[in-house]
């Protein structure tokens, strides 16, 4: 069957997808009058929503309150259950914790649902492929088949956790990312196979919450995608919390053993838990889709190629989101989402700046950046000046006990633009918008330096970061 718009005049959208690059962009085409159709086969929200973002903050948040409890001794909290161990005296129970988890996420995306409802956008449940650039096909869960005719199409369908033929997951013992959720106790021992990302933050909040985690590292150092002077400090609070990091050991093969997982390792040494987390990355959801009979390009890696305004090498057929592999965070996906309509439907529109992309590492400390980054700086890619302020001298910082963590800015060497920064720190997501909006508008380091901030405060370091780079911080070519 074909549905037409309810009026000629309106331009017709359908989007493959309803994660944030799916839905931002709905949202965006039906506030510019499209006739629009969402096609989602897993959910409102996609992943970001039900298996990965809403539900891992969700986690980390009950890590974050088991960090300040066992952190609080140091302030003068005494705990007389259990001769001042807090650990002892406060336990988490891991089945209320995921069916939290997944009850915020299934709101979450009731949420997304009642809100594209409410603006007019049809959503169809079924799975989606491109017959030609303007015909997307969509099999229902009753296996009858639908067609709908679009002058845009917006492809978003995502990405998931990757697996290794020799790890395979079985949903018990050997588990992705989107697995965890159904654990109803806490590991006893925890071997975490990826140190980017998803790995440093599940191994951060699991070792949080009690459990005995094994970080498993094919790198020198974790994170080695981040700031190197921000991954040193999360392994040294990694290492004195207990969390044990094996570094330069690369898995090739996970194995059951009686109640319990073995990880084998290229050199010979095995690791042995309870469970075994594989963050080993994701790959795109984009076999079956038609996407290559439709004219749409993709890379060896299977994403979609794009550029900065969303469009795929075939007319009228747009792309976002982590299927793209341009950058996978929601917040990205959903610019991406939203730039694609208003460029189809002919709004004005900017196109993608990756460099006032902030993003973050929710371990504890939390690891947030935006902008030019150390290792672009260190290779002569632009000229700036550095300065990198521990948190340990910040008077709120103090207070709190926060001992590790600093802030560090970077500008240019003559015009003293702040070009990028580095956070380390407790929320260091909320702390680095004041440095995102310096990169996003070009200001200052004396701009910044001016602007009043609140004494004591943590932000209070940003605006130090600045002066001390306006009075001269030590350049770097």
């Amino acid at each position: 069957m074909s549905r037409s718009p309810s009026s000629s005049r309106r331009s017709r959208v359908v989007v493959i997808g309803g994660g944030p690059g799916g839905y931002e962009a709905a949202l965006v085409a039906a506030a510019l009058d499209a006739d629009v159709t969402v096609v989602d086969s897993d959910g409102l929200g996609g992943a970001a929503v039900l298996t990965d973002v809403v539900p891992s903050k969700t986690l980390i948040a009950t890590a974050e309150v088991m960090t300040e409890v066992d952190e609080s001794v140091e302030l003068g909290v005494r705990f007389s259950a259990s001769a001042g161990d807090p650990l002892t005296a406060v336990r988490v129970d891991l089945g209320v914790v995921n069916r939290r988890v997944k009850a915020l996420a299934l709101a979450q995306s009731a949420d997304v649902r009642r809100r594209l409802e409410a603006e007019g956008v049809r959503v169809v449940e079924g799975r989606g492929r491109l017959e030609r650039p303007n015909r997307v096909a969509v099999t229902d869960g009753t296996g009858v088949e639908h067609r709908f005719e679009a002058e845009a199409v917006l492809v978003a369908v995502g990405a998931s956790p990757r697996q290794l033929p020799a790890a395979p997951p079985d949903g018990e013992r050997v588990l992705t990312w989107k697995q965890l959720y159904d654990l109803d106790r806490l590991p006893d021992r925890l071997v975490v196979v990826g140190s980017g990302v998803t790995g440093a933050e599940f191994a951060s909040a699991y070792d949080a919450l009690g459990a005995d985690v094994v970080l498993v590292s094919s790198r020198d150092l974790v994170l080695p995608g981040e700031d190197p002077d921000a991954a040193e400090v999360l392994e040294t609070v990694f290492r004195r919390r207990g969390l044990e990091v094996m570094h330069r050991s690369r898995a090739e093969r996970v194995t059951l053993c009686g109640d319990g997982v073995v990880v084998q390792l290229a050199d010979g040494r095995t690791v042995e838990g309870s469970h075994c987390l594989m963050a080993v990355g994701a790959v795109p959801n984009t076999e079956g889709l038609g996407l290559a009979a439709a004219g749409v390009e993709l890379t060896a890696s299977g994403h979609v190629r794009v550029d900065r305004v969303s469009r795929t090498t075939a007319p009228g057929v747009y792309a976002a989101g982590d299927c793209t592999g341009v950058l996978a965070l929601a917040s990205v996906a959903a610019m991406q989402g939203r730039v694609a309509m208003r460029h189809a439907l002919g709004d004005a529109v900017a196109p993608l700046d990756l460099r006032t992309v902030a993003s973050t590492v929710f371990t504890s400390p939390e690891i947030a950046t935006v902008g030019w980054t150390q290792a672009e700086i260190d290779a002569g890619e632009v000229r700036a000046r550095v300065v990198k302020l521990p948190l340990a001298t910040n008077a709120r910082a103090k207070m709190h006990g926060v001992r590790d963590g600093f802030v560090k800015l970077f500008c240019g060497a003559r015009s003293e633009e702040v070009l990028g920064g580095v956070v380390v720190a407790p929320r260091a997501s909320e702390l680095i918008f004041p440095v995102t909006l310096a990169v996003a508008h070009r200001l200052t380091v004396d701009d910044v330096a001016r602007a009043f901030t609140v004494y004591p405060s943590l932000s209070g370091s940003v605006a130090e970061a600045a002066r001390r780079l306006h009075l001269g911080g030590p350049a770097t070519s």
